[in-house]
């Protein structure tokens, strides 16, 4: 209930039975506090120079494919707003991705930290992207502050923090324009286990407004190295942020005002009382019984469930989801991920053509570790030989035909055999489809141009492939 603190674990609020209240506006200002102090993700500008910071949401063909059916508006200048951007990684992942397009566009930073802001501007500064409007305020307020309408939001880690998460995806719906859509971030309260115990100790003994910020940050990091290997947090195993994020992470982590965790069913509703719907959540086979079960019987039952309820028991069944990444757009919106065709371009996500030829057994398993989740998929016999034909500017057909003449395989049995890896490597979000402007999706009223995209034997030991990467 807003201006109390809940009594359900993992909604910021104390532990059951506790008669402390606090009001949401001094939460608030607690919050803003907090990435005043501690802005988030810790990052240093002049790293930029090094690396870029890729992940989900927001990776420009992951967004492309789910959000836009796998061809992004090219009618007129791409808009996106990245709101509660914190200290910049999806700003700049979507600024270098849009200067890449070689395309007009507005992208807008919003966040409510002044030393946040500062910090991805210096980041954006040290890349020499320009286009970018950085704004200092509430999402709350983006009606007044950023109107739109916005062909793409980000929000990544942001809605859990707010009194009413509901107020805040539908002060986002409101600027989002038609067609357009949304990649957000929730955390997940099954995977979080541990994590609201420790608040519910360091309440009891560094509790908001009792002492300066370090102090309590001291009796927090004296309080995790002395936890017994009986208490959640350790026998979850699961949660590191504190242990590399520096003291934003912990402060973040254990000593955050306010936030709550979700489970998918109180996602489904939370988006749909938004009228938004789910296109996707990210990695889809965290979230589909029929990659993570291997009893066949069980995985038919599983599968033959309808979609929400196939989606909470995945969910339910690893029961290590720390984080929800997920797109939505409006609910009479009927865009879909483009289909597997002939027309279609695949394109990998995260690693080269090369790479993934090389990582790849022919006809083995790649076997995913993902947060203590070990999951062996099969992949085709001549997988190596066509996923090295994936370099983003091919067709499917294209690249059945020259996979054909180098293997001696049947154009058809080609199709089969790279149908099969796509299915895997969407799967585990390592391959998006982009297609050709005539068959992409557009905004409502826009007109279709050329795109400017230039852009096994069981026997053998089967490769492990790390879970790509999530933001927040």
């Amino acid at each position: 209930m807003a201006g109390t603190l809940s009594e359900k674990p993992g909604d910021g609020g104390d532990a059951e039975g506790s008669e402390t209240t606090l009001g949401g506006s001094e939460r608030d200002a607690w919050v803003q506090e907090q990435y005043e102090q501690y802005p988030y993700p810790e990052r240093d500008p002049a790293e930029e120079d090094r690396r870029l910071v890729l992940g989900s949401p927001s990776h420009w063909p992951e967004l492309v494919h789910y959000v836009f059916g796998g061809h992004a508006p090219e009618d007129r200048p791409f808009r996106a707003l990245v709101a509660g951007g914190g200290t910049g990684d999806a700003t700049i992942m979507l600024g270098e991705a849009l200067r890449a397009r070689e395309a007009p566009y507005e992208l807008m930073h919003l966040d409510l930290s002044g030393p946040s802001l500062a910090i991805a501007r210096a980041r954006a500064a040290q890349r020499g992207l320009t286009g970018i409007n950085f704004v200092q305020g509430s999402l709350l307020e983006v009606a007044s502050l950023a109107p739109g309408p916005w062909d793409y939001i980000d929000c990544c880690g942001v809605l859990h923090h707010l009194e009413e998460p509901e107020a805040g995806l539908h002060a986002l719906a409101s600027v989002l324009a038609p067609g357009g859509g949304m990649g957000l971030m929730l955390y997940g309260e099954l995977g979080r286990t541990g994590v609201y115990h420790v608040r519910e100790l360091l309440r009891a003994l560094a509790p908001p407004g009792a002492g300066p910020d370090a102090e309590r940050l001291t009796v927090a990091k004296r309080l995790l190295a002395s936890l017994p290997p009986t208490a959640w947090l350790n026998r979850n195993g699961q949660i590191r942020d504190h242990r590399s994020g520096g003291d934003p992470g912990i402060f973040d982590l254990f000593l955050h005002a306010r936030d709550r965790a979700y489970r998918v069913s109180e996602i489904f509703d939370l988006v749909a009382a938004a009228r938004l719907r789910i296109a996707s959540f990210i990695e889809p086979f965290r979230y589909d019984p029929a990659f993570l079960i291997q009893d066949p019987e069980l995985r038919g039952l599983a599968t033959s469930l309808p979609p929400r309820a196939a989606t909470a028991f995945a969910e339910q069944w690893s029961g290590n989801l720390k984080k929800h990444v997920f797109y939505v757009v409006a609910e009479d919106n009927p865009i879909a991920p483009p289909a597997f065709g002939p027309d279609a371009v695949p394109i990998l996500t995260f690693v080269s053509p090369d790479s993934a030829a090389a990582e790849m057994p022919p006809g083995g398993t790649i076997v995913i570790q993902s947060d203590g989740l070990r999951i062996a998929l099969p992949i085709p016999a001549h997988a190596p030989d066509l996923i090295a034909l994936c370099d983003g500017t091919r067709s499917i057909r294209a690249i059945c035909r020259l996979g054909s003449a180098r293997t001696g395989l049947p154009m058809s049995e080609a199709e089969r055999q790279l149908a099969g890896l796509y299915r895997v490597m969407n799967a585990i979000n390592q391959m998006v489809l982009e297609v050709p402007a005539k068959h992409g999706a557009h905004l409502p009223g826009s007109t279709s141009r050329p795109s400017s995209r230039g852009s096994g034997h069981h026997a053998r030991p089967a490769r492990r492939r790390r879970a790509r990467p999530r933001r927040g």
